[in-house]
């Protein structure tokens, strides 16, 4: 099976990363990296390809700009999913998930997101929209399941 794994910055890299190593090496991966990101893709401790994109918006967020940088990350994202043709997306929280988890369920492909650790009474951003594209829903927190129903509690991963 071909998984293809968004990476974050900080948290959801460590996060991604530790449930890599609990997946094994039975999986092939391959890594989806915001292209400024070094730090993250030096995290990676199973071998894949990585494929590099734009970051999907800005701290600053400015309609405009954000709409076209997702636009443009939802087309680099389409060419990443033809390329690799994985069997799913894999991700635990960061904006990058979001076009990528978006062309990939337009695609067929599986879309399995985490949400990350740190949101324990209410999702963030990228949860609220991937809880309405996501084939599975993960919570690390209990407390998340009450709120949203679909939501599969699992559990923290470190």
């Amino acid at each position: 099976m071909k998984v293809l794994i968004a990476l974050g910055e900080g948290g959801h890299t460590k996060e991604m990363i530790a449930l890599v190593d609990m997946l094994g090496d039975d999986l092939e991966y391959a890594y989806l990296v915001v292209q400024d990101d070094t730090v993250s893709e030096s995290k990676i401790r199973r071998q894949g390809a990585v494929y590099h994109v734009r970051r999907p918006r800005d701290k600053e967020h400015h309609l405009l700009r954000d709409l076209y940088k997702t636009a443009h990350g939802c087309w680099q994202a389409w060419r990443v999913l033809c390329e690799y043709q994985p069997d799913a997306v894999l991700s635990t929280g960061p904006s990058v998930a979001v076009p990528v988890c978006i062309m990939a369920r337009l695609l067929g492909k599986k879309v399995i997101f985490v949400e990350t650790g740190s949101r324990v009474t209410a999702l963030s951003t990228t949860g609220r929209i991937m809880y309405r594209v996501a084939h599975l829903f993960f919570v690390q927190w209990p407390d998340l399941v009450e709120r949203y129903p679909r939501a599969v509690y699992a559990g923290r991963l470190f």
